[in-house]
């Protein structure tokens, strides 16, 4: 009998003696509306996910990063139009080195500016005050509740050097001003694609405009590998930095069975690679930056793979999800929700919901959560109001970001909210509905 069949047959045998096995696998359980709450996303796993774990510990050769790794790596290049990629550790790390990367990369200097959303999430904004850089402030608009470009095009001057594109929940904005902006300006695009997995803008993924991007597996995206995220690019230089920054900052870039080989990828793996030092030294203990031991697991790889082979049903269900939840959201006075581009394809992270004020998020958000209906913030909202980041910018000169802290929340639509949860979604906006007509 075949390792994958006797894992199987593990998972089924153990299945038998209790059927609360991977409780955090919401999709594959009957919903159970009176005892069930409704995340706003999770994991998209079955059985595939947790054999693979099975079979990457018992078989595979590393632990740490190794084939599982290197493949996850190889099919998420292909899968997503890149040249090269390199795994790391979660989406904030990718964000981390992707960062110190481009900067060695294009020999930016110390408080040379990237402009960046002040709504959205931290790690897209630490790691370039982490690398010394100086992150440069956009309000947002409330079209689209992405930034203003309008005011991004005013705020680039002599020292910008990039913009850090990160649009929230998913939705794509008027991608092709962003380009003509950036083109006239000779500065970068840089994808957090973080939320945006997927997200196209004229058929092409919004990743295919940037120089390099990132993106997190985290439990919560649009594929999980636990934790995990990906630094990817055309150009090999910036994926190879970035792997060096993960990797302790050493120079060898050999990963898997390349390891093996007595000489390395480089064919010079005892060399006189230290200037001045006229000894050999072996590669793998040259450092060439100052870097992190960011690196995944290898499981983390095997899960990847699998996660893969089901994104484009995640990337459909999300659509689907989104536009009955529409539907049925729409339905609430003063309630404003939002819609795509013409030009775009939203691989939606959320359902952003627009209240006519901050009573009326306050009475909608307790009421959905009073249901076990779970609801996120607009991320951080105004992340110059946090207490971490009042010290960098005047919050007060973002009005729009304000107020978004005031009337804006969002619900999920991942594939693993299934047809009965939304139904029952249904049932609880309509009873608030119901309510907020008797009270008026």
């Amino acid at each position: 009998m075949s390792l994958n069949k006797l894992i199987s047959e593990f998972i089924e045998k153990a299945r038998e003696e209790d059927d609360n096995l991977f409780p955090f696998i919401a999709n594959k359980k009957m919903f159970n509306q009176d005892r069930d709450a409704i995340y706003y996303s999770g994991p998209y796993w079955d059985d595939q996910e947790i054999e693979a774990i099975f079979y990457s510990v018992l078989k595979g050769k590393w632990l740490s990063a190794g084939e599982d790794v290197n493949r996850f790596e190889k099919k998420f290049s292909k899968k997503f139009n890149f040249e090269h990629s390199v795994m790391v550790n979660s989406g904030s790390s990718a964000n981390l080195v992707l960062i110190a990367a481009l900067k060695k990369y294009f020999g930016w200097q110390d408080g040379d500016e990237i402009i960046v959303s002040c709504v959205g999430f931290p790690t897209t904004i630490n790691p370039i005050l982490q690398n010394n850089l100086k992150p440069v402030f956009v309000d947002i608009n409330w079209d689209d509740l992405n930034w203003n470009l309008d005011e991004l095009e005013k705020k680039i001057g002599p020292k910008t050097r990039a913009v850090f594109s990160s649009p929230v929940l998913g939705n794509a904005y008027d991608y092709q001003r962003l380009l003509d902006i950036c083109k006239s300006k000779k500065i970068e695009v840089i994808a957090d694609n973080c939320d945006s997995l997927g997200s196209k803008w004229e058929g092409k993924y919004l990743t295919d405009y940037a120089v390099a991007s990132s993106c997190s597996f985290y439990p919560a995206h649009h594929i999980t590998t636990i934790e995990g995220g990906m630094v990817s690019s055309n150009t090999q230089e910036i994926v190879d930095l970035a792997r060096s920054f993960a990797w302790w900052g050493r120079a060898c870039h050999c990963v898997g069975k390349q390891n093996l080989l007595a000489n390395g990828v480089c064919g010079k793996r005892f060399d006189k690679w230290i200037e001045g030092y006229d000894e050999t030294v072996d590669h793998k203990y040259l450092f060439t930056n100052i870097g992190y031991n960011l690196k995944p697991t290898n499981l983390q790889g095997a899960v990847g793979v699998v996660q893969l082979t089901k994104f484009d049903e995640v990337h459909e269900m999300r659509r689907n999800n989104k536009e009955r939840l529409d539907s049925i959201f729409q339905r609430i006075g003063g309630l404003r929700l939002l819609e795509e581009l013409p030009q775009a394809e939203t691989s939606w992270f959320g359902v952003p919901l627009v209240c006519k004020d901050k009573a009326h998020k306050r009475s909608l958000v307790k009421y959905l959560e009073e249901n076990k209906i779970q609801t996120r913030n607009y991320f951080a909202g105004n992340i110059l109001m946090h207490p971490a980041y009042i010290e960098i910018d005047d919050y007060k000169q973002y009005p729009v970001a304000n107020e978004v802290m005031d009337r804006v929340f969002f619900v999920g639509c991942s594939p693993t909210i299934t047809n009965e949860m939304i139904n029952y979604i249904e049932l609880v906006v309509d009873k608030f509905i119901s309510i907020s007509r008797k009270s008026n």
